[in-house]
Order: structure tokens, then C-alpha cells, then sequence
């Protein structure tokens, strides 16, 4: 597949720049793959259009307030994963007027690892801002709505934004089970080679426990919230273990093993997560839902609205 037909047409008046007033409040494109039936509707409805014995699963991963500026250099160090104790790998800039074995603020450079990676040291816990992606250009007057309302687990460079839409109250209406996979930004980065399958992901870390992977492998049927989730469960069902890292690249041609139904926002254009979604649903088939939803105004990415695919 080539990187070009992950391409779409976007008003950048339809980018989200703040989440809906209240969660359930977002709209929901239904697509049926199969009858081919489409339907607008509410968030809040989920639990009705949902066929029986569904098993929700959720990634709780919790945002880390991973965005630190410095000052002189005027910057910002990004915390994209804990290596170990109090050492990070972080996205830093500017790079190029940065040192090795220097201070800034809180945060004391290691070693440069490229692209503007690097390894660090930080003093104490993250303190720093929500990491809101760059399309954000908005201020966040509540940084919990950067956090799904069954966030635990800490770890993530960036939210599991399909979960941004559950109440609690929402929540409590489904079956639901949990795994957790630190979303990092390799998960948003945009694809780097001209053939879709020659990009290469980094890896996230995951964590199933095995009474959640029971629960999760005999269920009649599996909703997958979100494409993080849908490569954490599909790592396991495909063989991988409980816990680790995931280098799973979901493309068109991929077979799923146990997810059977995809909650979603909507997402980049040359994305890693439109491919899987165009895995998941159809090529052409989510080419025109994403033409559809541009014809009725549905709001896109990280605030956006949702769609759920049958």
C-alpha cells in the first residue's frame, strides 16, 4: 500500500481544538460492514447500538504531564517513556543548540539518540504540562480531559483518545475488561517511507493480566475502544506474551484474531492508525466514512468525535 492513499482532504476548521462540554456528548458515526448501513448518532448511545454479550476493553494507561519547558535555550523537553528509575527517553528541541551532560530545569541531557530523541534524567515525578498534540493550538482549561475517567496505570506520551468519550455512568452500562499499552508518539508519528508497510514502529510497552486475557479470549464477542487497544489484543491472540513490548503494524490484508468490533476516533491523514482502521474496515470503505463524515461536520482527531465500526 502506498503512504499517498492515506490521504484525505481536511477543513482545518473541523480539528477539535477542546473537548465536547460533557464526554458522551460527542457525535458517533455507525458503520454496519455488514449491511453497509450508516447511521448518526450519540455517544451516549453506545450501549444500544452495541449487539449482545459484547465485551468492552479499555486501555487504562494515564497520561504522564510529560511536556517540560526549559528555558535558555526557550524549549521543551517531551518524556516519551520511563527507561528505568529516574531515567527517560524524551523528545527535546531545540536539538541542535542542546548539550550532553547539561542541565535544563529539571531535566539533565544523557546522550542523543537522534531524530531528536534523547535519554534523561529527571529530578523527581513529571511535573510538567499535558502533552497535547501539536494540532491543539488551544489552552486546556481542565488537563483531566486529557485522561480517560478509567485512567491508572501512568506511562503514556500521549491519551487513548477513543476512551475520552466514557462517563462513568457510560461505563457502567457495558461488560468491560482492561489492558493497559503506554502510548508513545511513534503511535501518531507520521509515516515515514513512500510503502505503508516499510515504516517502522519503535515498540510500546503492554501489560495483560491473565485473568483479563481469560476473560478476554472466551468472550463472545470483543469491542476493542481504541487502536492501542486493538494491537495490544491482537499482539496476544497472535501468539505474543502477557506483557512486553509491541511492535504490531496493523495494515490492510492484516487478520484479526479477536477483535470483532472497533470504537475509534477519527485520525492523521498517513497515520499508522488510519492504516489500521482501513485493515479493520475496508480501504475504500473508510474512505467514504471519512468523506462523510467531512460532508456533516463531524469534528476530528485527539477531541473529536467517534466512530464505531460493526
Amino acid at each position: 500500500m502506498e503512504s499517498r492513499e492515506l490521504d484525505y482532504d481536511l477543513p482545518p476548521e473541523l480539528i477539535a481544538q477542546h473537548p465536547a462540554d460533557r464526554r458522551d456528548e460527542s457525535r458517533l458515526l455507525l458503520f454496519d460492514r455488514g449491511t453497509g448501513d450508516v447511521q448518526h448518532r450519540v455517544f451516549r448511545d453506545l450501549p444500544v447500538l452495541l449487539p449482545p454479550e459484547v465485551l468492552a476493553v479499555v486501555n487504562d494507561t494515564r497520561v504522564v504531564p510529560a511536556r517540560i519547558p526549559i528555558e535558555s535555550p526557550r524549549g521543551e523537553v517531551l518524556l516519551l517513556e520511563r527507561v528505568g528509575g529516574d531515567v527517560w527517553e524524551a523528545l527535546a528541541r531545540p536539538t541542535r543548540r542542546l548539550r550532553a551532560g547539561r542541565d535544563y530545569g529539571p531535566v539533565h541531557l544523557i546522550e542523543h539518540l537522534g531524530e531528536g530523541r534523547w535519554r534523561v534524567r529527571l529530578t523527581g515525578e513529571p511535573a510538567g504540562q499535558a502533552p497535547l498534540p501539536p494540532y491543539i493550538t488551544e489552552p486546556l482549561a481542565d488537563p483531566e480531559r486529557y485522561q480517560t475517567v478509567y485512567a491508572r496505570e501512568q506511562g503514556s506520551a500521549a491519551a487513548p483518545t477513543a476512551g475520552l468519550h466514557f462517563t462513568d455512568e457510560l461505563l457502567a452500562r457495558l461488560e468491560v475488561e482492561r489492558v493497559t499499552l503506554h502510548v508513545g508518539l511513534d503511535t501518531f508519528r507520521p509515516l515515514q517511507a513512500e510503502v505503508v508497510e516499510e515504516h517502522h514502529i519503535h515498540g510500546e510497552r503492554y501489560d495483560v493480566s491473565s485473568a483479563a486475557w481469560q476473560r478476554i479470549a472466551a468472550a463472545h464477542a470483543v469491542l476493542a475502544v481504541g487502536t492501542t487497544t486493538v494491537r495490544t489484543v491482537e499482539t496476544v491472540a497472535h501468539g505474543g506474551p502477557l506483557a512486553g513490548r509491541t511492535e504490531l503494524f496493523i495494515t490492510p490484508g492484516f487478520e484479526f484474531a479477536r477483535v470483532d468490533h472497533l470504537l475509534t476516533n477519527f485520525h492523521l491523514p498517513r497515520s499508522t492508525l488510519l492504516a489500521l482502521v482501513m485493515a479493520f474496515a475496508g480501504v475504500e470503505q473508510v474512505r467514504s466514512l471519512y468523506a462523510t463524515a467531512v460532508e456533516q461536520r463531524y469534528r476530528f482527531y485527539s477531541f473529536g468525535d467517534a466512530m464505531l465500526i460493526l
